[in-house]
């Protein structure tokens, strides 16, 4: 197996919790990679010592005291940067065709924004190749790891018939193993006198055809899309083609969306703008993480959430760039943690926590979002001293290197 020691590190972000530091923070440190896992985490001064010859008895690579190899195929010098996990990004809509830059620009000349775009998306992908579909998609994918995210999910939505639905699903697994089944996004053009028909569409051949390709399934249960009762009978018929649920709820007001994400157990429920008290102490008192998507508060002038609020009443956070040509289309996960933190009272600590080892929770994931022995090896290599730099110098490219399953993107 090949090995690559990074070793003086000036801050180490392991996400691995002390009492009194959630980001499990190191300084002066070394990390070692073996076979797409991280091997070793420890001093820079431990990994520097003298290393015993290759013992030609055993296979593989014979141990030194302390766990580390005897040979190292690849030794990187951080030079004193910090080195977070790689971004998990839980909430990405990126099998699309068309544009909406005209959608923008209208909000940002005072038009309200209240998710009517969805459809012309709609169109615009069934009118796409497959071909041209992936070539955007890739470009996206290419987008995520340039800025630092490792690991990512993406919904689909934006074909609403059976045959496009299973096509994006189809699509999206060929980049990511979350993959979302979201024919719940919003009633189609065809079916607007016809709402029960489509519900009925939904919960059974569109769900079967692209139960395969998803491990999640999602619905919008917000006014202008989907009903509690709708999304209540959605995600039970999700639950029983065995995907996982999550929620898109509470982004243009107040509903039960997040009381039916907690009560049927979901990993996660998104966007949470407004939030009533018993909302808090339901997500407070159960397993769901508050998924939170500044980038769309950003991208339509509307109120961003209180993360404060969330966090204080012990509320497990993450973030998520809910990149999608309407409302957020960013890609940047930096870019989520610099808003969090100037927006939504989050400390700097708080949003790193969010946007890596929170997305992991919302993924359900243990294997990646922390950096510690027999985790998934996707780092993050920054050019600056500290994570505190994500916030502090907000839209400066600061990833440096970036590495997936121990290799180099």
């Amino acid at each position: 197996m090949r090995a690559t020691l990074i070793t003086n590190i000036g801050e180490l972000t392991t996400n691995v919790a002390a009492p009194a530091d959630p980001c499990g923070t190191t300084t002066d440190a070394a990390v070692l990679i073996e076979g797409g896992r991280i091997a070793w985490v420890g001093a820079a001064r431990d990994a520097e010592r003298p290393r015993r010859p290759r013992d030609p008895l055993h296979g593989g690579m014979p141990r030194a005291r302390g766990g580390l190899p005897a040979r190292v195929d690849e030794v990187v010098d951080a030079g004193g940067r910090a080195v977070i996990p790689g971004f998990v990004d839980s909430h990405t809509h990126l099998v699309f065709g068309g544009d909406r830059a005209d959608e923008f620009e209208a909000r940002m000349s005072g038009t309200p924004y209240a998710a009517g775009g969805i459809r012309r998306t709609v169109a615009a992908t069934r009118a796409a190749s497959d071909d041209e579909l992936r070539r955007r998609l890739r470009g996206l994918v290419a987008e995520l790891h340039a800025q630092g995210t490792t690991t990512f999910e993406v919904k689909t939505g934006y074909g609403l018939t059976v045959q496009d639905e299973e096509r994006l699903a189809r699509l999206a697994a060929e980049v990511t193993p979350e993959v979302t089944f979201l024919g719940a996004h919003v009633v189609p053009a065809e079916y607007a006198d016809r709402r029960e028909d489509y519900v009925e569409l939904v919960a059974g051949e569109m769900l079967r055809a692209c139960a395969p390709h998803s491990r999640w399934v999602d619905v919008f249960c917000e006014r202008g899309a989907f009903t509690p009762d709708e999304s209540a009978r959605i995600l039970a018929a999700g639950i029983a083609h065995g995907l996982a649920p999550r929620v898109h709820a509470s982004q243009l007001g107040p509903g039960e969306g997040v009381r039916i994400a907690v009560a049927l157990g979901a990993a996660s429920v998104d966007h949470c703008t407004y939030l009533s008290d018993e909302d808090v102490a339901a997500l407070a008192g159960g397993g769901t993480v508050a998924t939170l998507l500044p980038g769309v508060e950003f991208s339509t002038r509307q109120p961003y959430p209180d993360a404060r609020r969330l966090l204080d009443a012990g509320v497990t956070v993450a973030l998520a760039s809910d990149c999608n040509p309407g409302s957020s289309f960013t890609s940047s996960m930096p870019l989520m943690i610099a808003l969090a933190v100037r927006e939504m009272r989050m400390t700097p600590a708080e949003a790193v926590w969010a946007a890596t080892a929170g997305g992991a929770t919302a993924l359900r994931r243990d294997d990646v979002g922390v950096i510690a022995p027999g985790k998934r090896a996707d780092l993050v290599l920054l050019d600056a001293p500290t994570r505190v730099h994500l916030a502090y110098r907000p839209g400066v490219p600061l990833v440096r290197t970036v590495w997936k399953d121990g290799a180099r993107l």
